[in-house]
């Protein structure tokens, strides 16, 4: 069995993989931490891990928890995870840091986009970004997995087959994506306030200013083969969960739907977690909630001359959680789907 810790348990993401790997059939969870709730039962916090998270939260001690882990798992606030990452490794586990400390290669760029110097820059080479339908072997023999983000994977996975293949402009791409109010995370603000959230729809952090950006941009230009710019622009949307990405794209020349549909069939055929739907389909959030699954479905905007893609996740799932699961599973030469094969929820 594998033995497993979660730093950060009771965050959004940190108590889906509590619910995750409990059910997993070849992990142990022997740690879990909390800086708010130390001294509680998991259960206490979360009743519905009644049965399943009997764990006494733990204060949070990088060296003790991975003496005693094969794998930490990091679902922390970014800034933090990149002063425990170096203390876990040093102690013998291996690493998944579910925040944004090890997703960039370039250390300058958390200056300017998370306002602080990194504190493992030596780490950042190492760091494998952990989106598996891409870079699989690589995430196979890592001691350090980034796991993406939930706005990138939703994008980085419904353009990748395009920019890979060279059928895409690179140049131009425009992503407009909607997320659940479980992205913002658990500490009460005023922005999730129900009241101000409610009925209501927000853009936020547009026009290149969202931190996801770098992330998304570093993925794309690395299957592209050139430097990639993106207009992203995320909104706040009333729900608690998921994220619809609809990214408009310019193709170099003519392509059928059907050939569009093929393309992206070829290059994601036999991928567990990646579903791409019949010609003329378009995925909702629903049917990825609750699941690993990244749902794509393509329109061909022909008189403009363009192709829509529109990529659902649901980002506690595929956007953090289960990814993160599905990348430990790779890391430990488990089934990619052990823990997560089960289907999703509805309505």
């Amino acid at each position: 069995m594998i033995k497993a810790s979660v730093i950060g348990a009771t965050g959004y993401a940190g108590v889906e993989l509590v619910r995750l790997l409990a059910r997993h059939p070849h992990v142990t969870l022997v740690e879990a931490t909390s800086e708010s709730y130390a001294g509680r039962r998991l259960n206490q916090v979360y009743p519905h891990l009644a049965g399943w998270g009997e764990v006494t939260l733990g204060e949070t001690d990088p060296e003790r928890v991975a003496a005693g882990s094969d794998v930490v798992f990091l679902a922390l606030p970014h800034g933090l995870a990149m002063n425990m990452a170096p203390r876990c490794l040093a102690a013998g586990a291996r690493v998944i840091d579910l925040g944004a400390d090890f997703r960039l290669r370039d250390a300058a760029a958390y200056g300017r986009w998370y306002g602080c110097e990194h504190a493992a820059p030596a780490l950042l080479d190492e760091a494998v970004y952990g989106l598996p339908e891409l870079w699989r072997e690589e995430i196979r023999g890592a001691r350090l997995v980034a796991n993406p983000g939930c706005y990138p994977t939703a994008s980085v996975l419904g353009l990748a087959p395009l920019l890979a293949s060279g059928w895409a402009d690179p140049a131009g791409i425009v992503i407009d994506a909607k997320s659940g109010v479980s992205g913002a995370g658990r500490s009460p603000s005023l922005k999730v306030h129900f009241a101000e959230v409610n009925e209501n729809l927000r853009p936020y952090n547009i026009a290149g200013a969202h931190r996801h950006t770098p992330e998304i941009e570093q993925a794309l230009g690395r299957l592209a083969g050139v430097p990639v710019v993106v207009s992203f622009n995320p909104h706040l949307v009333p729900m608690n969960r998921g994220i619809l990405a609809t990214i408009y794209v310019t193709l170099r020349r003519r392509r059928s739907l059907e050939e569009l549909v093929a393309l992206y069939r070829d290059r994601y055929g036999g991928e567990p977690f990646v579903l791409v739907m019949e010609a003329g389909c378009l995925p909702e959030t629903k049917h990825a909630q609750g699941s690993n699954l990244c749902l794509i479905g393509l329109a061909l905007d022909e008189r403009a001359g363009r192709l829509v893609v529109a990529s659902v996740i649901d980002n506690l799932v595929k956007g953090a959680a289960g990814q993160a699961v599905q990348n430990m599973n790779l890391m430990f030469g488990l089934p990619e789907t052990d823990g997560l094969d089960a289907p999703g929820l509805y309505p």
